[in-house]
């Protein structure tokens, strides 16, 4: 399991970025917003979703995260350089918590949904939940057969 925060602090391939944050308390939402701007990058980010390259994160982009307060999700909109959404990124994950330094983050269940503009849906990792599960359902054996 990965823990991700919203400031991605260790992010390498990002040598320059700015952060925002903000808690947001209304009808449609419940807890904190956060943007990374891309400043500068030692190369971009690109990927392969439905046998198209997506470029993800560039010089100029946008990654906007939300932080749900009481949900198992948080989502990350990428955006291009001309403002244009790039995709969705849903993080199946435990419920997103504040660390000391008042930064979110969440606990990577795993299990992502991406969804294009176009609303092609792509689920992704499922052979890493499997892998999980698997070591999951070993160990716990083991520990039934120890009290035994």
């Amino acid at each position: 399991m990965k823990r991700k925060f919203a400031d991605k602090e260790n992010w390498i391939r990002v040598i320059k970025k700015r952060f925002k944050l903000k808690y947001v308390d209304n009808d449609d939402f419940k807890g904190y917003i956060s943007a990374i701007y891309i400043d500068e990058v030692t190369e971009p980010l690109a990927k392969e979703v439905l046998g198209k390259k997506l470029l993800l994160a560039d010089k100029g982009y946008m990654w906007m995260q939300q932080f749900p307060e009481g949900k198992n999700y948080a989502l990350t909109t990428m955006v291009n350089d001309k403002k244009e959404i790039i995709q969705w990124y849903f993080d199946i994950c435990r419920e997103p918590k504040i660390n000391r330094k008042g930064i979110p983050y969440f606990d990577d269940l795993y299990l992502d949904i991406v969804v294009l503009p176009k609303g092609e849906l792509v689920i992704l990792d499922g052979d890493e939940l499997e892998e999980a599960l698997k070591d999951w359902r070993y160990r716990y054996r083991r520990i039934q057969i120890s009290l035994e």
